[in-house]
């Protein structure tokens, strides 16, 4: 058993260099996994999608651009609540003026369904094989996506990837434009700083590293045709940096995002970088013209709506805080002096969670 152990961890590591070799050179690379097809026996279980019909005669004498909403997610108690309660406001914007959201898909990396199924529209997608995430379990992604763009039917012609912690706080039109995917631009993506162990993923002859744009996967808007020319080149860019010492190293948790970045410039595909996009509580203090509500980091005040970052406040906010059940309905409300950005995220949770049935459960 450990010889033939050896020889199949050997035959998938050269597979993934030799893909990703042919990926790097070619920006017209077909769409396809790194592992034999007989991983992939399981048929994906798809949900019928939610309904992305027009919302008026008025409007269907218009020519609108609809995306697609897909959200990866894990089956985790975490993950499952975030994304309930993000389904729960994309339903409630979808179908308003303003809105080019069309359809909307929970893509599940988790290889089997779970009891949320006929609440959430969602494609079943197998996880990495054992080992091959390194640990980092987002590795999973770009695989996951890889998986529902060659099976699934999304007829929309662009794809909005969110991910489980976003809110949406209005209608979101399609951003994108001349050819051009909108994305979020971050501030921690910093290419330039990082050109040396780049390079070793985008070559020179590629062209300048700030061809690399400064943004992750999510969120992001783009045309289905070239989200498929990137997903594969994503999957196994992100593969070979997680096994570069230097680059697990210097990326850490933003590995993936990198990833995603260096697939994109491969593919020549340029993003317009849309700042209003989305904000960040507690740094972001108002929504303003945002989008979405990204609710990545803890919010901790005292009682007198002073900020203790670094340190749980006497009043918190933390998705983290609810990892093995989710948040309670009826969270206490910030006190008063606390951002807007803060308030508007704990009222939009307990709507959401005062709303959607079987909550608690």
């Amino acid at each position: 058993m450990g010889y033939q152990s050896l020889i199949y961890t050997l035959s998938i590591t050269l597979s993934v260099t030799f893909i990703t070799y042919n990926l790097l050179i070619s920006s017209n690379a077909p769409l396809r996994t790194e592992f034999p097809t007989h991983h992939l026996h399981m048929d994906p279980i798809i949900q019928k999608p939610t309904d992305h019909r027009r919302r008026s005669s008025k409007e269907d004498s218009k020519e609108r651009r609809l995306f697609h909403t897909a959200v990866t997610a894990m089956d985790s108690v975490y993950s499952t609540w975030q994304t309930r309660v993000m389904y729960y406001w994309f339903k409630r914007f979808k179908d308003l003026p303003g809105s080019d959201m069309g359809g909307f898909t929970r893509i599940l990396h988790s290889g089997k369904p779970d009891r949320h199924m006929e609440e959430i529209p969602t494609f079943v997608a197998k996880p990495l094989p054992a080992g091959m995430d390194r640990g980092f379990i987002v590795l999973n992604r770009p695989y996951a996506f890889v998986q529902w763009l060659e099976k699934a039917d999304i007829p929309e012609d662009y794809i909005f990837m969110a991910e489980p912690d976003h809110i949406i706080v209005k209608p979101i039109p399609n951003l994108s434009k001349d050819g051009l995917a909108a994305a979020f631009p971050f501030f921690y993506i910093d290419p330039k700083r990082f050109e040396t162990i780049l390079r070793k993923f985008f070559p020179v002859e590629r062209g300048p590293i700030s061809d690399i744009d400064p943004i992750g996967n999510s969120p992001v808007i783009i045309e289905k045709a070239k989200l498929k020319k990137i997903a594969p080149t994503w999957m196994n860019v992100s593969l070979e940096m997680k096994k570069d010492p230097e680059a697990d190293k210097a990326f850490g948790w933003v590995l993936e995002m990198y990833g995603y970045a260096i697939a994109s410039a491969l593919h020549n595909i340029g993003n317009i970088l849309f700042k209003d996009f989305m904000i960040q509580p507690p740094w972001d203090l108002e929504v303003g013209k945002k989008f979405i509500i990204h609710y990545t980091y803890g919010c901790d005040y005292d009682m007198k709506g002073r900020g203790t970052p670094g340190k749980i406040g006497e009043w918190r906010f933390d998705k983290r805080s609810y990892t093995v059940k989710p948040p309670p309905r009826n969270l206490t409300l910030p006190p008063p002096g606390v951002p807007e950005s803060v308030v508007t995220l704990v009222k939009m949770v307990n709507e959401a969670t005062a709303n959607i049935p079987d909550w608690e459960a």
